[in-house]
């Protein structure tokens, strides 16, 4: 029997209409409720029922506001796959969150299938996503502020003044990039090495399984290559003579190991071998390749470098922080308006920021119908063809002017606004900090290349979903405290 995608006529159910077997109504103003408002949950389903063939062989899938929001939960409460499920069996909050129409104690769906969540969205849908809700909440702060807006005395920047008419630009962007760091030990080249040969005598065990009695067993040196390992890692110091000889030998020992490879699969198919392990095989002969090319010419640094063997496509990300001068990880490059994140670029590869700086302005222009009338970036975006770029269209790039500063500019004005211009761009570094220390930007625990793109994208949706319930729960408690304040002055 076929069974296509089928759409949820009721995406949003009232918190008076779930039921609780224990008696008693949700409170509508719990941070669940009002998040499952704020998420269109209609055009994230339409998006969803896409990415499913019109027809299919299996199960009745699982709607999109089960899978988009338990991986929300995940993210806004950072647990396993296990332990989100288990929270949501003990949290009838969570289970109107996700659509639910009333309590039940067994779990929704299998833990695994948060991994296919992942992927069924994918960073796309999401980023899409954060997209509407964002750009929504960003123009209504945007109006607010127009709104708020009295005229100061001098006109200036030090206080708040109306907009011209004549002015086509309208608010401020926020550039900055930073690097997600996946859950890896630190590589180093000698670990890498050691860790190579011992997958590759586990191949060698299993190509060479259907001999055994018939042809002798290669011989390896496994015991001796791992002595020579342990000798030189328990070591608290190791010397730059000491490693490379210590490094020769792994090379040397992995040399061996793919040449046995090479002819136990001229009798035994590679098919034997699991998908983990032959992808394990392709990763390391080009680790191996790598290292004995680094190890020939006396370098540190080669192209598309492996850092790890289970995650091929992570790559070492130079930051030149104080903290790790190196990250591991993605690279990716944010921009923010009003206190709400944009996903701009997501890779492996280290890039330069600066070069982004044109598209996001653009994309700027896409979402919001003008181009910024400010750019708050470093030093690094302050390039002569963003500069040119953005006097062309009007826009103030943040920064002193390239060249000697002008014997006739006001050193004391420049200095202020310098000032100012830092006090603002600090809040994207602020929004780097929340996503490291509170929803796991500094560490992403998914193995996947797609599903790591996936938890990025999660995690900016998910400061974006937190800050708008922030601005939601002030208004709620200026109203209040403006009724008690009537109340006071009518009595």
């Amino acid at each position: 029997m076929y069974q296509p995608y089928a759409h949820e006529e009721n995406q949003l159910l009232l918190p008076s209409e779930f039921f609780l077997p224990f008696g008693g109504r949700l409170n509508p103003d719990n941070r669940w409720i009002k998040l499952a408002q704020m998420i269109p949950w209609a055009q994230v389903e339409h998006k969803y029922a896409m990415s499913f063939k019109k027809s299919f062989r299996g199960q009745k899938a699982i709607s999109v506001r089960m899978a988009l929001g338990a991986l929300i939960i995940q993210e806004r409460l950072q647990q396993s796959d296990r332990e989100t499920v288990e929270t949501i069996i003990e949290n009838p909050y969570l289970q109107y969150f996700l659509g639910l129409a009333g309590y039940q104690d067994r779990p929704p769906f299998h833990h695994s299938l948060m991994t296919h969540f992942r992927k069924r969205l994918g960073e796309k849908v999401i980023a899409e996503v954060n997209e509407w809700i964002a750009v929504e909440a960003a123009k209504a702060e945007q109006q607010d502020d127009d709104d708020d807006m009295k005229p100061s005395a001098s006109g200036g920047r030090g206080g708040k003044c109306k907009r011209s008419k004549a002015d086509p630009n309208q608010g401020t962007l926020l550039l900055d990039a930073t690097c997600a760091p996946a859950d890896i030990a630190y590589p180093t080249d000698i670990t890498l090495l050691n860790e190579a040969r011992d997958k590759l005598e586990t191949i060698i065990d299993v190509l060479h399984a259907p001999h055994v009695g018939q042809r002798p067993k290669p011989r390896t040196y496994r015991e001796k290559a791992r002595r020579s390992y342990l000798a030189l890692a328990k070591q608290r110091r190791i010397g730059y003579r000491a490693l490379r000889r210590g490094i020769g030998k792994q090379l040397a020992f992995i040399k061996r190991d793919l040449r046995i490879i090479e002819e136990l699969a001229k009798i035994t198919s590679l098919t034997a071998l699991s998908r983990r392990q032959y992808k394990q095989l392709l990763v390391i002969q080009e680790l191996y390749r790598q290292q004995r090319l680094m190890y020939t010419k006396r370098v540190h640094h080669v192209e598309d470098r492996i850092v790890s063997i289970h995650q091929p496509h992570i790559r070492p990300i130079v930051r030149g922080k104080a903290k790790a001068k190196v990250e591991f990880g993605a690279k990716v490059s944010v921009s923010m308006v009003q206190g709400f994140a944009f996903l701009e670029r997501r890779q492996w590869d280290n890039f330069n920021e600066g070069v982004t700086l044109i598209e996001s302005v653009e994309t700027y222009k896409a979402r919001f119908g003008v181009y910024p009338k400010e750019v708050m970036a470093d030093q690094i975006y302050r390039n002569r063809e963003n500069r040119a770029y953005c006097k062309e269209r009007g826009v103030r790039l943040s920064g002193p002017p390239l060249g000697r500063p002008s014997k006739q500019a006001d050193t004391a004005e420049m200095k202020r606004i310098a000032k100012l211009d830092a006090g603002e761009r600090n809040a994207i570094e602020g929004k780097f900090g929340e996503g490291k220390r509170k929803y796991g930007l500094n560490r992403i625990r998914a193995r996947l290349e797609q599903t790591s793109g996936a938890v990025i994208a999660l995690q900016f949706l998910v400061m974006n979903l937190e800050r708008r319930l922030r601005l939601l729960f002030v208004f709620m408690f200026n109203i209040m405290l403006n009724r008690i304040g009537y109340i006071r002055f009518a009595l």
